[in-house]
């Protein structure tokens, strides 16, 4: 009987070693996803800080501006936002990583590792990311709807078709869950 490494051939198996070596390449994307994501979190946060301040200042100064709920919402809306699109970037470096790496073991004995990081396909993947997107959608369209000013009828038909369809999106994402 013939050595499996004789059958298949020298340079066979050096291109098959090389080609399977070729997909730690994916490891680029997991490391600048997690900076991405670490970088939208800290400006997220810093963009909430920004909002307490101005809300601290509003009411020492017993000040009354016209505007300062839609800021302060706008600006609190604005880094809810920017957590979403962080959280799609920690799915897409883990989902990376287990499809092209290795499992990540330390998320195997935890809650949150088996359930919400835990993906086995690319179809998973882009399932899970989808749903984030819509929702980083959802809360886009929340905060430019603020600061819209509705003059006709018309106007408002088209916003309440488009919290319909909204609602019917996320319906339909999560009916088959």
């Amino acid at each position: 009987m013939k050595n499996k490494e004789t059958k298949r051939g020298i340079i066979e198996t050096f291109f098959e070693s090389i080609l399977w070596k070729s997909r730690l390449i994916a490891v680029l994307a997991v490391i600048f996803g997690m900076i991405g994501a670490f970088v939208l979190f800290v400006v997220a946060s810093f963009d909430i800080y920004k909002m307490v301040c101005y809300a601290y200042q509003f009411f020492s100064a017993h000040a009354h501006s016209d505007d300062f709920h839609m800021q302060l919402i706008g600006g609190v809306i604005g880094a809810v936002d920017l957590y979403l699109i962080a959280v799609v970037l920690l799915i897409f470096s883990f989902g990376i990583y287990e499809l092209f790496i290795s499992e990540i073991d330390d998320a195997e004995n935890t809650i949150i590792g088996s359930k919400i990081l835990s993906i086995h396909s690319l179809d998973e993947l882009k399932d899970k990311i989808g749903k984030v997107v819509v929702m980083v959608l959802i809360v886009s369209f929340f905060k430019r709807v603020m600061h819209m000013h509705f003059s006709t009828p018309l106007e408002m038909l088209y916003l309440a078709g488009s919290i319909l369809a909204l609602a019917l999106a996320l319906y339909y994402l999560h009916k088959h869950s």
